[in-house]
């Protein structure tokens, strides 16, 4: 075991969450302004979408809800929101733009709620707890991107929710592997499972 493994141990991190019987999947923002490599703000998440389809495909057979979330701004917002002062690469994410629209490789139906946010979680200033609560869910499973950014956030918000949490590794994607892979390791400690989407799949079947 690495010291820096020791380390958490002894204080403590790195328990496994119980998981519930009530699942929801939680696809964050996998839109063209993150996924679509023709636009600056975006990252090659191919591999990441196609194993998280698998997860919603089984989960709408089982009519477990699939939530989406999509970052979008009315334009006078670009002007005055701190998170757009540090991060303004996402200003050109306006609502009605093809950027905000969820990827469509991602089996995206009609039906699919969809959570318009503002900032990194996807429950912050959103109706999305909300929604959770009247499906009875009691776990989620963050898929989408950023790793180190939305996804990590999202992940922190929902267990302190209430919510077990499972964040498959290989469903979600960042702009470099660095900060992909810190912020799993640091998820895994402190907020959620980190697992594989093979791992999510055989759960998913046995409910």
């Amino acid at each position: 075991m690495h010291a820096q493994e020791v380390t958490y141990k002894e204080a403590g991190f790195g328990n496994a969450l119980p998981l519930g019987k009530s699942p929801a999947i939680l696809v964050v923002d996998f839109s063209y302004g993150f996924t679509d490599t023709t636009y600056p703000t975006a990252a090659d998440m191919s591999e990441q979408i196609l194993r998280t389809r698998t997860l919603t495909d089984i989960a709408r057979a089982k009519t477990i809800p699939v939530i989406y979330t999509t970052i979008a701004y009315q334009p006078w917002e670009r002007d005055h929101l701190t998170w757009l002062k540090k991060a303004s690469g996402m200003k050109d994410l306006l609502v009605g733009t093809r950027l905000t629209e969820i990827d469509a490789r991602t089996g995206i139906e009609p039906t699919d709620p969809i959570v318009v946010k503002h900032g990194a979680s996807a429950f912050f200033g959103t109706n999305l707890m909300s929604l959770l609560t009247s499906a009875a869910v009691d776990t989620v499973v963050v898929c989408g991107a950023t790793t180190s950014g939305c996804v990590r956030a999202t992940a922190v918000d929902a267990v302190q929710c209430g919510l077990s949490v499972l964040v498959p590794s290989d469903c979600v994607g960042d702009r470099a592997v660095a900060p992909h892979e810190a912020s799993l390791y640091d998820i895994n400690q402190k907020y959620a499972n980190v697992v594989d989407c093979d791992s999510v799949l055989s759960w998913l079947e046995q409910l």
